[in-house]
């Protein structure tokens, strides 16, 4: 394997360009991105808005700098990793998002954006403002630290350069530590293939209004067209290349932030983003390709590349700038006493899947040795269940965790590239929330283009056992294409693994609403994404009580006899739930 480093700072240094990026300590770094000018390859960012006088007006906007010649906001805008005195506000400037050199159509050169934040949507009252330079070393993003707000309550910004005025952005900041504050209304995403359909999913979220986003990986897909298709054909074409190369990345970023049903959902709430696989290439593992077989010798480039390119387009904080092929994303971010959530990176620390990727009865899934976590990251996040307070420790993350065995008979035929591949670092992860009494354990999952709920168990060859926990799976917002809608019963893997208790696919996603008493998550589905424009609804509703762990189902919406017939299902599914909403 090779690559063992945790802090995400133990890679070589240097841009896949070829700029250096010299270690700077806090102080350095915050001057070094407040001049305009001072911008060799660092990123642009500017002190922190409480150390900032808070103006009374608005900075004057002058005319348009050289070489900007149209709008350059058509990436939109985004916030991220709120605390209860701030978050991060992010833009990138683009006048052409598909430029093949990946640098948007933009000049060589910084370019200083004013940043705006407000107490109120109509922009009529500033509370903190200041400049900070888009620097080309870093595709002409911004990331600003906004903080000295107050906590648990809405905000707004907008950034402007010269005559123009990017979109407006709302973002939250967290409760008070000692506080539970209010009901917190949070959506989490996964697998947006641009290919396989539009976002409507990510419209239809930002109009449920939630107060924060987890984006669990594949924000972007690696290949180039005609090399994933569905059935029937691909909806809309990547441009340029497979991403390998820092311009190939950039681009694609690009291509995806300029869809307007993104931008609304990145607008509507400030998200907490990790990555997956194809934010770099399919089922990677550290320093290891989807194909080691093959010969790659740059794809450590490859990963370098892609690190920058995800930090340059996220809002992120600067603890998560990447350094040469090492990026700390593994992070705790604290919504009061109600929630702590664990975002966790499953692929940077990973040992290489055994058996393959696929689906395999493999004696390396159980060797006690392997890790998808890494050592550091696995004794970081058992500390963090020790120190919780929280009432619900929600772990943000990629893959598969509950054990899906698709074989009925002796053998256990698991995923190789999900946590059945590791089973002994699944089991010290749950047993570590066991031992420290953590209140509510809950795992968000994504990848598998579809949705799931399962009870977790301590020991899955024994269904007959208490659970310990609960796992909620989001489906893609897009990737697959339509998907059809069935009986979840119907499902063969519901049958051999008992703690599975649902399964739709669709496309969509899953709000949740976190209260002291019960976390209740609505498996929202987009029946089409092939096609622009389609509502969405709620699938199934399935509420995780306090103190008792795993998944109760309180809703489910029966299936329309005439989709019932196309897919072959003879009987009517009906329900008879002690809870049923309308």
């Amino acid at each position: 394997m090779g690559h063992a480093a945790q802090s995400g700072y133990g890679g070589p240094s240097g841009s896949p360009q070829g700029a250096p990026v010299p270690h700077l300590d806090r102080r350095s770094f915050l001057v070094t991105g407040l001049a305009a000018g001072a911008v060799a390859a660092v990123p642009a960012v500017v002190p922190t808005a409480a150390s900032a006088a808070t103006p009374q007006t608005v900075p004057a906007v002058g005319k348009s700098p050289r070489g900007l010649t149209t709008d350059p906001f058509t990436l939109g805008v985004a916030s991220g990793d709120p605390d209860p005195t701030g978050f991060v506000i992010w833009t990138r400037l683009a006048q052409t998002p598909l430029a093949e050199d990946g640098m948007g159509g933009m000049p060589l050169r910084p370019f200083p954006v004013q940043w705006q934040v407000y107490g109120d949507g109509r922009c009529r009252r500033l509370v903190r403002a200041g400049v900070a330079a888009a620097a080309p070393e870093w595709g002409h993003s911004v990331h600003v630290e906004v903080d000295g707000l107050a906590s648990d309550r809405d905000y707004w910004y907008r950034f402007r350069v010269g005559p123009y005025v990017s979109p407006l952005g709302r973002a939250r900041t967290a409760p008070q530590p000692s506080s539970f504050g209010g009901a917190l209304t949070m959506a989490f995403v996964s697998c947006a293939q641009y290919e396989h359909g539009y976002f409507t999913s990510y419209r239809r979220l930002a109009e449920d209004h939630p107060d924060l986003v987890l984006h669990l990986g594949d924000y972007q897909y690696e290949y180039t067209r005609d090399t994933y298709t569905i059935p029937g054909g691909n909806v809309r074409d990547h441009e340029g290349p497979e991403t390998e190369t820092l311009a190939g990345y950039r681009q694609r970023h690009a291509q995806y932030k300029a869809d307007l049903d993104l931008q609304a959902a990145h607008a509507a709430a400030p998200w907490l983003v990790v990555w997956d696989d194809h934010e770099l290439d399919n089922n990677w593992a550290d320093e290891v390709p989807e194909r080691p077989d093959l010969p790659q010798p740059n794809f450590l480039a490859r990963r370098e590349a892609a690190f920058r390119a995800y930090y340059e387009n996220m809002p992120l904080r600067r603890a998560s700038v990447p350094r040469g092929i090492d990026m700390q994303l593994y992070r705790r971010i604290r919504w009061g006493r109600m929630a702590t959530f664990h975002m966790l990176d499953t692929r940077q620390y990973r040992d290489d899947q055994g058996c393959g990727d696929g689906y395999d009865d493999c004696p390396a899934a159980v060797d006690p040795a392997r890790s998808i976590t890494g050592a550091a990251q696995e004794a970081w996040l058992l500390d963090g269940f020790r120190k919780s307070r929280a009432q619900w420790d929600i772990l943000g993350q990629q893959v598969f965790f509950a054990q899906r065995d698709n074989n009925a008979g002796p053998a256990k035929v698991t995923s190789q590239d999900a946590w059945d591949g590791y089973v002994a670092s699944r089991s010290r992860i749950t047993q570590g929330w066991l031992d420290a009494k953590v209140r509510n354990a809950v795992v968000l999952t994504g990848d598998v283009h579809a949705h799931w709920a399962s009870d977790l168990k301590r020991d899955y060859d024994d269904p007959t056992g208490p659970s310990v926990g609960s796992e909620l799976v989001t489906t893609s917002i897009s990737t697959g294409g339509d998907g059809a809608d069935s009986d979840p019963a119907a499902h063969p893997y519901l049958a051999i693994n008992p703690h599975l208790k649902f399964y739709n696919n669709q496309r969509g996603y899953v709000l949740t609403t976190i209260e002291r008493d019960a976390l209740t998550a609505d498996f929202k589905v987009v029946p089409r994404v092939q096609t622009p424009g389609s509502e969405a609804y709620t699938k199934a509703t399935f509420v995780v009580e306090d103190r008792v762990p795993g998944v109760q189902q309180t809703y489910l919406r029966p299936l329309d006899p005439v989709l019932m017939a196309a897919a072959g299902v003879t009987t009517n599914l009906t329900v008879d739930l002690e809870t049923l909403r309308p």
